[in-house]
């Protein structure tokens, strides 16, 4: 099932989630759950109400502190329930999932319980929300192996092994001589490079992807391997070699591209993608966006050798070259594959640079229905609506991307910053404070925070 953003859920329920939302901030937790509740039962596709129902009943089990024996005394009390849900998980899984958010809401700690919900959320189709959930519910978990591996198996289902690489490698701190998570874990990892990389082909299995990688990893390490000109030259004739003999097998032609870099020869380096393409007998996006960065690494190469001989009208004027290549590029590419969110993501901030913030927004706001890229698009969105005046409309763009970020990260700081600006700008400086407190308490360093709430207190302590 396709997520709904909070942008398409329907008027009379967006105003439902948002009372939602307003009662678990005043603390009214059991009106707000109430409320969510009705919220997913008419838009099962909308996640966020979903994560924030988890999230309010989550803080209010780990306020009573739970222990072994709340699990227990919670299984025995939904054990019907939970047999009927069973019952239902081929015929019916919504209904199979509506019982399963009622064991949650009994305990969303109780592993028994998640093991199923993730079990009925698969037969509707949810999967992410399987993936969510434990999300949520991981901090409770952290030497859980059987929920570690789990949500690891979760993450592959729904196209994310670097989420699952990690999830592995706690397995393997934890049991570190076990052989079936240290596979899992190198599997993962060799997964989660492929997709890095754009190299994962969703027609192929996965013990074709994983052959293709292992020889993609032994061509980067012959090529990490070169000490000079003359083994780069050799590893070159070797990929020529190859090519000739597998004309489509586009790791050697990556390698060729790569060896080329190494060496500098970046026409030679574009020459090889341009035969790969011809090679498969189509385009592909992957290609066309490393072609891009050989030609940004031209550039870079450029400027730093005018840097370096003294001439700065020359690297000015190969600055101001490379940045209108990027913005084209941009551009074509969103031209040729207008359906794919990450290079609208790269338009809209190539958009954003030049204050085209008009043309930004049209752009970020077709780009956070990219997962990896929503938050980030959401914080553009803000600064865009800020450069145009629109104050009200920037911070409800970083309300939902607070809202979807449960770890102070750099994106998250990012977000919260900027709220507090925002809402110093709209005259809430006691709320300003106590988004610029969010970060403080975490990291100190980050940008002017230290002296903002030095600044703040010294103005409390003398009583202006």
């Amino acid at each position: 099932m396709e997520e709904i953003t909070l942008d398409q859920v329907p008027r009379k329920t967006r105003d439902l989630y948002e009372k939602a939302m307003s009662a678990l901030e005043r603390g009214n937790t059991g009106y707000a759950l109430d409320m969510l509740k009705q919220v997913i039962k008419v838009e099962p596709g909308f996640f966020l109400a979903r994560k924030n129902l988890r999230v309010a009943q989550a803080k209010i089990l780990m306020a009573k502190k739970p222990s072994a024996l709340t699990h227990q005394l919670s299984s025995l009390k939904g054990m019907f329930t939970l047999m009927g849900a069973q019952g239902k998980l081929k015929k019916n899984p919504q209904a199979a999932l509506d019982d399963a958010e009622k064991l949650l809401a009994m305990d969303p700690f109780n592993f028994s319980f998640l093991k199923f919900f993730t079990q009925a959320a698969a037969a509707a189709d949810l999967p992410e929300v399987a993936v969510q959930t434990l999300e949520v519910v991981r901090p409770y978990f952290l030497k859980n192996v059987a929920f570690l591996r789990l949500l690891a198996s979760l993450y592959l289902e729904t196209n994310q092994p670097g989420n699952a690489r990690d999830c592995y490698a706690a397995v393997v701190e934890l049991l570190p001589n076990d052989q079936e998570a240290i596979k899992n874990l190198k599997d993962a990892a060799a997964l989660d490079t492929m997709k890095v990389g754009g190299w994962d082909d969703t027609k192929s299995d996965f013990r074709s992807k994983l052959k293709d990688k292992k020889e993609a990893i032994l061509l980067e390490q012959q090529a990490k391997s070169v000490k000079g000109e003359a083994d780069i030259d050799s590893l070159i004739e070797m990929r020529l070699k190859d090519i000739e003999r597998e004309p489509q097998n586009m790791n050697f032609h990556r390698a060729l591209a790569d060896l080329y870099v190494r060496a500098e020869r970046f026409d030679d380096a574009l020459a090889a993608l341009d035969n790969a393409v011809k090679s498969m007998g189509r385009s592909d996006p992957q290609i066309e966006r490393t072609a891009s960065q050989i030609k940004v690494r031209q550039f870079d190469v450029a400027i730093a050798a005018a840097k370096e001989a003294g001439d700065d009208a020359q690297a000015e004027s190969l600055t101001r070259d490379k940045e209108e290549f990027v913005f084209n590029d941009a551009f074509e590419m969103v031209k040729r594959y207008p359906n794919d969110l990450h290079f609208r993501y790269e338009l809209g901030f190539q958009y954003y640079l030049r204050e085209k913030h008009t043309e930004a927004i049209e752009e970020f706001q077709i780009a956070q229905r990219n997962p990896q890229r929503r938050t980030r698009a959401l914080y553009y969105l803000a600064l865009c609506f800020t450069k145009k005046g629109q104050l009200d409309i920037a911070f409800e763009q970083l309300e939902k991307a607070a809202s979807e970020l449960n770890i102070m990260d750099e994106t998250k700081k990012d977000v919260v910053y900027q709220m507090g600006l925002l809402a110093e700008q709209m005259g809430r400086d006691a709320d300003a404070l106590n988004f610029f407190k969010e970060i403080y308490a975490v990291d100190i360093r980050y940008q002017d925070i230290a002296q903002r709430i030095e600044a703040a207190y010294q103005k409390k302590s003398s009583g202006s």
